[in-house]
């Protein structure tokens, strides 16, 4: 096991690493979805908690294999095994996430454990095997290896004790990296990275349809049902399109040092892409209870009155739960790909803007309706993503920006 070198060309993910992201969008859709039946239940605020602590550990253990394997992806006999610890570990986080709702947190922070019992052993067999990295392979052995008897050591806390120290942690964990990495720089192919980071995109964006079509079967089909689906399918569209609008591997290449920022930015682009899906069911899920609480009124003769004003928060809270993770992702991609340098992005007015107008929106669905304001969401965003194709100016060139002009310059 030796460093990979970080110009191969045509570096591309095994399909090792698509079957791994497989495994870690089934925990996605399991903690998702018990996320949308937290919000349906009424218990928005206690089921956000759990999801934000949960995500965390699909999210960076994925994130830790992901950069590993940009470095050291041997795809042998032991690599595939010890891969396998990890998809064996995101497994049992995804058959305990809807437990992680209800407080109980000990099975998914035993398959974290088992994810990094495969990771670790890889920077040890690393370290043996490069001497090289070996300093930094046993930093990051070593340091995963003490976090971990910090989540384990969490559970024996008191219960009102447990949420401060999992922030507590979690922050020793995201510093292993930086920590390790100053004894030497892992050898990460930027081009491999941007791809891993844009498939896991694509996936996250697979889970909201996969979530929205569950919801739309059990649900019998109205014109509001049918606006709601193709603003969804719109809405996830314009999101890839955004995201894709340029690939980051050379503002990668030329910006090593803004690699953290990037890396760990996505948690927050990854989280409100998974919840997008939640938000969906809970929309179709309001659409098909207030349809059927009509049809009752009606056939009884009583007045709606008196249900109206229930419907009304309802229908506000459901279009928050689409806009508020549509904002968040819009805002984040312009956040993240910024600082790497690339010019083909969209600008900073048009997504804050974006951002604002589509909470807006969410807030008048209790006067224009639900469905009319996941349509606004879907209406904004293709406004955005419109505006990507007007004419701008060029940036004014400096000394020392030659590498990324240039490298904007040919898309």
């Amino acid at each position: 096991m030796t460093a990979r070198e970080t110009r191969e060309a045509h570096r591309v993910s095994s399909p090792l690493e698509l079957l791994v992201d497989l495994v870690f969008v089934v925990a996605v859709a399991q903690l998702a979805a018990a996320l949308a039946h937290s919000v349906e239940e009424g218990h928005l605020l206690e089921g956000i908690l759990p999801f934000v602590m949960v995500f965390f550990a699909i999210w960076w253990a994925w994130m830790n294999f992901t950069w590993f394997a940009s470095a050291y992806d041997t795809d042998d006999v032991p690599y595939r095994l010890l891969t396998l610890v990890q998809m064996a570990g995101a497994l049992i986080i995804a058959a305990s996430a809807a437990r992680a709702f209800e407080g109980e947190y000990a099975g998914a922070t035993i398959g974290y454990l088992v994810m990094r019992v495969g990771l670790v052993s890889q920077w040890i067999r690393a370290g043996i095997q490069h001497p090289e990295g070996r300093t930094t392979a046993f930093r990051y052995a070593g340091g995963i290896t003490a976090v971990q008897v910090l989540w384990f050591a969490r559970l024996l806390l008191p219960y009102e004790v447990q949420f401060p120290a999992f922030f507590l942690v979690a922050i020793l964990d995201m510093a292993v990296p930086a920590w390790a990495e100053r004894s030497g720089r892992t050898s990460w192919h930027p081009h491999h990275i941007a791809e891993r980071y844009g498939l896991f995109v694509i996936i996250l964006l697979g889970e909201s349809v996969l979530a929205a079509t569950v919801a739309f079967a059990q649900a019998e089909l109205t014109p509001s049902l049918a606006a709601v689906g193709l603003s969804g399918l719109v809405i996830l569209f314009a999101l890839w399109w955004i995201y894709f609008l340029q690939p980051v591997g050379d503002g990668l290449a030329a910006r090593p040092d803004r690699s953290f920022w990037w890396g760990y930015g996505h948690y927050f682009l990854f989280a409100a892409l998974a919840s997008i899906g939640a938000g969906l069911e809970v929309a179709v899920v309001t659409i098909g209870h207030a349809a059927a609480e009509v049809d009752h009124a009606l056939a009884a003769g009583a007045a709606m009155a008196a249900e109206e004003g229930e419907a009304v928060v309802g229908s506000v809270a459901a279009a928050l739960g689409i806009a508020v993770p549509v904002a968040i992702a819009l805002v984040m991609m312009w956040a993240l790909h910024g600082p790497l340098g690339i010019r083909s992005l969209v600008r900073a007015p048009v997504a804050l803007g974006g951002a604002a107008a589509i909470v807006a929106a969410a807030l008048l669905a209790g006067s224009i309706g639900l469905a009319a304001a996941i349509a606004a969401t879907a209406g904004i965003l293709v406004l955005v993503v419109a505006s990507e194709y007007l004419p701008r100016s060029a940036p004014p060139r400096s000394a020392g920006s030659g590498q990324i002009a240039g490298s904007s310059s040919v898309s």
